[in-house]
């Protein structure tokens, strides 16, 4: 029956002038995810985008692709006729409710939008007639206008447009129009749900993945790179940047208090990040932090890592509890590979009783026991960087 999607977006439609730049992101969003699957074509009409679909396409496969793109709220299976002739009209609305529902015993509402304005009939006519024949033609159907069962809708523009089922769409704005900035990937639950939300705004994304061999395992590289495989479903390509961080680590290890290590540890990273941001043309750093859930995120200990930073950072989860993380993690697949038993660096290297309030001034005299070597070891991280492209 659907030889076509209808695409309804929100936010993109009081854009104003820039309205354009938007729906352009979008249909290109949509052609990118579907380039793969056939030879759609999509097209952008009066606040609307279409997609035409292919010869036996698949209809599960590419609603599933649909959400995934950012921007979309809704998706709408639509059955086009070429006509706007109100008799050919009424007609195939009947079949298509015919062939729709084979048990017709329910409630329904008329809804029409009149695009072309110049068409004969108003919306509330085509609902009312519309309605009426309906009626006629299935005797079994009852109209309910406040709590219908099922809401029959058409739209006449220069062709006519038939559906009734809407699927929710992710919603958010399309990828790529609000600049890029660099996720700091972990192998945790938080990070890749980070990365996912920030997106969601219209973010392109880059990733950073401190990886500290040998206390890491290839297999925890191979988690994260997994992750940000799971997160490129909804953001596009990811290059991901991967650090040996081992021997900063053990220098600050060797060199500091072990209730400091976190946040030292963590000042260094947020370091090496803006510099690869900063190189690679990012607008921030992305993390996963959340308020008060570890020490190294509490309010002193966030403000102590953003302090080395001169770039914003950006935390999409800052006040989310863990089960609403977890949650949108089991939303987009990320959640059961999140939890394999994998250490990261920043578990490893982790101390027994971690300063809960850091004091900046603390933190910055603890940190000249470092100067000898510690601009030569990030220096080195940085120089022998791998870089992965992930999609």
């Amino acid at each position: 029956m659907y030889k076509a999607f209808l695409i309804k977006y929100a936010e993109i439609g009081i854009k104003g002038k820039n309205r354009y730049i938007f729906e352009n992101a979008l249909r290109d969003q949509i052609k990118n995810v579907l380039r793969n699957m056939g030879e759609y074509i999509v097209t952008k009409e009066q606040g609307r985008i279409y997609i035409e679909c292919p010869d036996g396409y698949d209809f599960e496969e590419t609603v599933e692709a649909l959400k995934r793109v950012f921007g979309i709220v809704q998706i709408c299976p639509v059955m086009i006729l070429d006509t706007t002739d109100w008799e050919p009209l009424q007609e195939a609305v009947g079949d298509f409710v015919q062939v729709k529902y084979p048990d017709r015993n329910f409630t329904f509402k008329m809804e029409a939008k009149r695009g072309n304005k110049n068409y004969p009939i108003t919306s509330p006519e085509i609902c009312i007639e519309m309605g009426a024949y309906l009626l006629k033609r299935f005797p079994e159907l009852k109209v309910d206008v406040h709590r219908p069962e099922v809401k029959i809708m058409v739209e006449v523009r220069n062709k006519s447009y038939v559906y009734s089922e809407i699927i929710e769409g992710p919603g958010g704005m399309p990828v790529g129009t609000a600049g890029k900035a660099l996720l700091l990937l972990s192998g945790g639950i938080d990070s890749p749900v980070a990365g996912y939300m920030i997106s969601k705004r219209g973010v392109t994304i880059d990733a950073v993945y401190f990886h500290a061999p040998p206390y890491t395992s290839e297999r925890a590289k191979q988690k994260v790179t997994d992750l940000a495989k799971l997160v490129s479903r909804y953001t596009g390509p990811i290059r991901l940047h991967v650090i040996n961080f081992t021997e900063v680590q053990l220098y600050i290890y060797e060199k500091c208090p072990h209730e400091e290590l976190t946040i030292i540890m963590r000042r260094y990273m947020m370091k090496i990040a803006e510099q690869i941001a900063t190189d690679t043309g990012c607008l921030g750093l992305v993390t996963g932090e959340s308020i008060g859930q570890v020490a190294s995120q509490t309010l002193h200990s966030l403000a102590a890592t953003n302090e080395v930073c001169k770039l914003p950072v950006y935390r999409p989860l800052i006040a989310f509890d863990k089960q609403d993380i977890v949650n949108i993690a089991e939303k987009i697949n990320t959640y059961e590979t999140s939890i394999l038993p994998f250490e990261d660096c920043c578990t490893i290297f982790v101390a027994k009783h971690p300063v809960t309030k850091p004091s900046l001034k603390v933190i910055r005299n603890s940190e000249k026991a470092l100067q000898e070597k510690i601009d030569e070891l990030v220096n080195t991280a940085l120089e022998t960087k791998e870089t992965l492209f992930i999609q």
